[in-house]
């Protein structure tokens, strides 16, 4: 019998529930999916908690590595046998196995373990687009990520370095600045003991950064407004310390007529063209060393709460995957 966790309402890790399920054939356009690695992210939290509301109940989850078990009518990139990943859709990740519309699912190089693309998909696809579309960085740039020793922020040090970017990380522990100077970040930050505007001032000799990266929202926004140079992107991907307060326009020109925008995921991937091509620059970047991608943390898929607790009181560094 397979197994899956769900929940019946929002709330906080104590409503998931690791329960029996009956995953059955692939209809028409889809393929069975038997997951090896499980990835956790953020958005998954905001799903549990009721900050972005699902239909309940609900499975959970965004992203995962496997073997493709079965395929149903009408498929044909994809074989039994194959190893796949996949991110996004619809929640149901935390599994042992699901179906799934094959239009979702990436054939993973032979060069890629399954742990590894579990922990990389969501995230490595994030940094892609972030840094190469919804602006897009140039050598020699300096720019500024919050919460650089998580799982997005690992991945985006070791491509802005690879570009000769400077990276302005913020951490909040000592701890997270060791391994984000291990990692070789220009410049890190506790934002618990220093003044990151000054600190950002200082660096850039007072004229700020082009860019912000921020996935952490309420705690660090007006921070990163008052981080950004005359015309700077603030780029808001992520709301870990909470949903991101809202601001009038003419705030935006007192600060130096700068630009504010919500990407998601989902709408740079949003055709199977831009899925490969996304994908592909990721794979690819792991290929030729520019990544190295591997789990920090591994939980039971039975220990999904006591994951989903680390993440939230911001024990983890990098990523954290479920064992199913």
């Amino acid at each position: 019998m397979d197994h899956a966790i769900v929940f019946d309402t929002a709330g906080g890790p104590d409503v998931l529930r690791l329960v029996p399920v009956e995953v059955g054939a692939p209809g028409s356009g889809e393929v069975r999916i038997r997951h090896r690695a499980i990835g956790i992210n953020f958005i998954d939290t905001y799903q549990r908690s009721g900050l972005y509301p699902v239909a309940l109940p609900s499975g959970l989850g965004q992203e995962a590595a496997g073997v493709v078990e079965a395929v149903g009518a009408g498929v044909t990139h994809v074989a039994p046998g194959d190893r796949v990943a996949y991110a996004g859709g619809t929640p149901g990740a935390y599994s042992t196995a699901r179906l799934l519309p094959a239009s979702v699912l990436v054939k993973l190089p032979e060069t890629i373990g399954d742990d590894a693309a579990a922990s990389m998909m969501l995230q490595g696809m994030t940094v892609e687009y972030l840094v190469r579309r919804t602006f897009r960085v140039e050598p020699g740039m300096t720019v500024l990520w919050h919460a650089i020793a998580g799982g997005v922020g690992q991945i985006a040090l070791q491509w802005l370095k690879a570009m000769d970017v400077t990276i302005i990380g913020t951490v909040g522990s000592e701890d997270k600045a060791a391994l984000a100077r291990g990692m070789g970040c220009h410049h890190v930050i506790n934002y618990r003991d220093e003044d990151v505007v000054a600190r950002v001032r200082e660096i850039t000799g007072g004229k700020g950064v082009p860019v912000v990266y921020d996935s952490v929202g309420k705690d660090t926004f007006r921070v990163s407004l008052d981080c950004l140079a005359r015309r700077g992107t603030f780029v808001s991907f992520g709301n870990a310390s909470g949903p991101v307060p809202d601001i009038a326009p003419l705030q935006l020109a007192g600060k130096g007529s700068l630009y504010v925008t919500r990407p998601r995921l989902a709408d740079y991937i949003a055709t199977r063209e831009e899925l490969e091509e996304s994908s592909g620059e990721l794979f690819s970047r792991v290929a030729d060393g520019t990544l190295s991608i591997r789990p920090s943390h591994r939980f039971a898929l039975a220990d999904a709460a006591k994951a989903h607790r680390a993440l939230e009181n911001r024990e983890t560094t990098g990523s954290v995957i479920l064992e199913p």
